[in-house]
């Protein structure tokens, strides 16, 4: 990939793509359908759940695993689009698309239901769903590392470009900080009531804004990549280091943030 066309950057062929990136790409449409569908049903619907919308959990993870599934498919085309035709780019799309499933389902049926998907222990069987769904999450971000690997043992024929570093960085990142950040969530559940607009967090004992840096690396260090790989030039590399650096940090102080009494 020429490193001075942002086109080239942002767009997909969809003729070229191979089947599980098609396939991912329309799941992940699927997901914005059943995003609308669940808009509509919290227009109807006003059961609340700890003073929030029984459709506001539903929504928030439909929407972030389409991105979650579209975004995959434009890093592995991004970095080295020959891995999309692979053995294992297929697996790592039946992963993906495996655990988001489960995890989106369960949550839009408790949903339905009027009951919480997430910290129910109140019996055997929602304690159990809540375990499963932990590990459904850690598979979940277990693609990116995956696909991770399989960029940089692409490089021992050619080297990485910046860009494609970004990728395996935010990646990495990805795996890292959302699993980090995901099981301190798991054990510490926000406060109640509707918080900020739109999000929803809470300002204090909230470990949602730290997860959501962690999930998003998936976004915003590639995308950083993208843009110090057109910039910056001969800088570009350790521009993109400082950039990780400081939204490492970042991530950092909002998870301190939240465990502060």
């Amino acid at each position: 990939m020429q490193e001075h066309d942002f086109s080239k950057a942002f767009g997909l062929d969809l003729a070229t793509l191979s089947v599980p990136s098609q396939a991912l790409l329309l799941y992940g449409t699927l997901l914005w359908l059943a995003f609308g569908w669940a808009y509509i049903a919290s227009r109807k619907d006003l059961r609340t759940l700890r003073d929030v919308g029984i459709w506001a959990k539903p929504m928030k993870f439909m929407s972030a695993t389409a991105l979650f599934a579209w975004t995959t498919v434009w890093l592995a085309e991004l970095a080295n689009p020959a891995l999309t035709h692979g053995q294992a780019y297929v697996g790592i799309c039946l992963l993906l698309v495996a655990t988001s499933f489960f995890e989106v389902a369960y949550i839009t049926f408790q949903a339905w239901r009027g009951a919480a998907s997430h910290y129910n222990t109140s019996d055997s069987w929602g304690a159990l769903m809540f375990g499963l769904m932990a590990l459904g999450a850690v598979g979940l971000t277990a693609t990116q590392g995956w696909l991770a690997w399989e960029i940089w043992q692409s490089s021992a024929s050619a080297p990485l470009s910046v860009t494609a570093w970004g990728v395996v960085v935010g990646l990495v990142l990805t795996l890292v900080l959302s699993t980090v950040s995901g099981f301190m969530l798991g054990g510490k559940q926000p406060p109640a009531g509707k918080g900020l607009p739109i999000v929803g967090w809470h300002l204090q004992h909230d470990v949602r804004p730290a997860h959501f840096l962690g999930v998003h690396a998936q976004q915003f260090i590639p995308l950083w990549g993208v843009v110090v790989a057109q910039l910056f030039g001969t800088y570009a590399l350790s521009a993109l280091v400082a950039g990780s650096i400081l939204y490492t940090v970042a991530w950092g102080l909002l998870a301190w943030v939240s465990l502060r009494d």
